[in-house]
């Protein structure tokens, strides 16, 4: 598997594993990341998860899960589809302004 390089607190992942995930190339991805339409999201283990980090991509609506070590090993991953989120109108829900 490819691993994932560490950079301080954060993480550098490879455009071609994602363009690969999302089936795209590699040009679209970086597109996709620079407008905003590809988000991450990075969250560190606790616990028994000590050590590791879980770090999410979203694209459109499908997202990649990847489970890394502090070597950037990748040790899982997951690929499964998304909905967004249901906003929820203040209006006529007893909030005031």
């Amino acid at each position: 598997m490819t691993r994932i390089e560490r950079d301080g607190d954060g993480f550098v992942v490879p455009a071609p594993l994602l363009a690969e995930a999302f089936g795209l190339d590699e040009a679209a991805v970086k597109a996709a990341l620079r407008r905003g339409a590809m988000t991450s999201r990075c969250e560190t283990g606790v616990d028994e998860d000590a050590g590791r980090w879980r770090l999410t991509f979203r694209f459109r609506d499908r997202a990649l899960s990847l489970i890394v070590d502090a070597e950037g090993e990748i040790l899982g991953q997951a690929r499964f589809p998304v909905t967004p989120a249901r906003r929820r109108s203040a209006v006529g829900q007893g909030v005031t302004h």
